[in-house]
């Protein structure tokens, strides 16, 4: 995937987005509270933004094959995980 953390000294290519007024007031104030120009902030949230679409549209294809022997595993009762449950009995750390 790519870097999103700061700006590439490669970086070569320009993108130009149209934007209303109250949409570029709406970046440049969230680009001020990250204390960063609104290029870079622009950037940094599109990259982050496609990375993620990305992620989540992944698509697993399994073979007709494989295909009983996976519902067989999906249909099996989870595994207790001892770490996990462990960690269920702490409680979270905002209510510490």
């Amino acid at each position: 995937m790519a870097n999103t953390s700061g700006t590439s000294a490669s970086s070569s290519s320009v993108l130009s987005v149209r934007l209303s007024d109250q949409e570029r007031l709406l970046l440049e104030a969230a680009s001020a509270q990250a204390r960063t120009n609104l290029s870079d902030f622009v950037r940094r949230k599109a990259l982050e933004a496609a990375e993620t679409d990305i992620l989540e549209r992944r698509i697993i294809t399994i073979p007709a094959k494989d295909w009983e022997r996976f519902e067989a595993w999906a249909a099996e009762p989870a595994r207790e995980t001892t770490g996990l449950k462990e960690l269920s009995k702490r409680p979270p750390t905002w209510r510490k």
